[in-house]
């Protein structure tokens, strides 16, 4: 082993930060879709240590990670053991690098750790800098990439074909040169998630979980369920908050008025939690890709908490809604293409109203 190898935990010190993460004994633990670090070094070589959760050794909707170098992706895998080590960069030469290592799936199904990062660099690593701005974004499938990688609209869900870098919400972050928080959700919704049989699924509901690290089937080290830890709201505050939800929402409320009417009501409540928990940002509420129905109910609900509580400083906008043309993922989700343009929709917005 050269003498300048050292090994480093994924602290603040160390690595920037992506997304809502939880620390647990000496363990980075990232649930949400598009959590993760980025560090740079001057080095040879970097190996970086991954600690799955019980899902990993189940072998169903195992986590999905993404690791670059330099921007590009030279790690795509899934957790499926309890413990994975990669050599991501490996050089004869001393090289500035920069990695990332970014979870592409999402909470629901399972977490995965950063156990240890171990460089071959006599100064060690250090956190990325900071971009120009910071958003959250809170949604459903649609931010989480859901069946990005799988364009075929009859099959069905799998971790394995969902790719959060490819949804609109982190290619606009990209674009505005933002860091971002994703607290999204598959199937998830403001009164209830996504139905087939016109009943409420009142498990899914974003609210329940919009104050807490995050919500899954993976326990992180297997003893810590993310939904019992509260998020503490100055770990990350956002320029903007984006809100896309209401499509699973759709499923249920479907043509009848009391139903619509009982979403943007909620959707106020709703609002409300958002700015208790961040006094300082424009929200903006969004809805349309897979369908406008619920939209001017969300409009209705910008109004009416507007009106509320005097906040001004909120507006809303409608997406355009996905064509034909472009595709479909997976259970007729977004395609890339429509993910694209969706983002540039989205930009051209922020840019208005942010001046960015």
């Amino acid at each position: 082993m050269p003498e300048t190898t050292r090994v480093f935990k994924a602290t603040e010190d160390h690595v920037k930060i992506i997304g809502r993460t939880h620390y647990y004994k000496d363990v980075l633990w990232l649930a949400l879709s598009g959590g993760g670090v980025e560090f740079s070094f001057y080095g040879k070589k970097a190996e970086i240590t991954l600690q799955g959760d019980a899902i990993a050794s189940t072998g169903n909707n195992l986590t999905r990670i993404g690791i670059s170098v330099n921007g590009k992706r030279v790690i795509d895998d899934q957790m499926d053991q309890p413990l994975k080590s990669y050599t991501v960069f490996e050089s004869d030469m001393e090289q500035e690098v920069t990695v990332s290592v970014i979870k592409l799936s999402e909470a629901a199904m399972s977490t995965v750790g950063i156990q240890e990062i171990t460089v071959d660099a006599a100064d060690g690593i250090k956190p990325a800098p900071p971009q120009l701005h910071t958003i959250e974004f809170i949604g459903d499938s649609i931010t989480c990439g859901y069946g990005v990688d799988d364009e075929h609209e009859l099959h069905s869900f799998s971790t394995a074909t969902e790719d959060v870098t490819k949804a609109y919400a982190f290619l606009t972050a990209q674009q505005l040169q933002a860091d971002y928080s994703m607290v999204s959700y598959s199937g998830y919704g403001i009164i209830t998630g996504y139905t087939e049989n016109d009943q409420k699924l009142t498990t899914h509901l974003l609210p329940d979980y919009y104050e807490k690290v995050g919500k899954s089937e993976g326990r992180l080290d297997d003893t810590l369920v993310p939904q019992e830890i509260a998020w503490d709201f100055n770990r990350f505050v956002p320029d903007l908050i984006v809100i896309n939800l209401g499509t699973n929402d759709d499923s249920y409320t479907k043509e009848d008025t009391g139903k619509q009417a009982e979403y943007a009501r909620e959707y106020v409540e709703f609002l409300k939690m958002v700015r208790r928990n961040n006094p300082q940002a424009p929200i903006l509420c969004t809805l349309g890709i897979m369908g406008d129905r619920l939209y001017p109910y969300v409009e209705q609900a910008v109004s009416v908490y507007s009106r509320e509580t005097g906040d001004s400083n909120i507006t809303a906008m409608k997406f355009d809604e996905q064509l034909a043309a472009d595709g479909y993922a997976a259970d007729f989700h977004p395609s890339k293409a429509t993910h694209r343009k969706a983002a540039s929709q989205l930009t051209a917005q922020i840019r208005k109203l942010m001046n960015w």
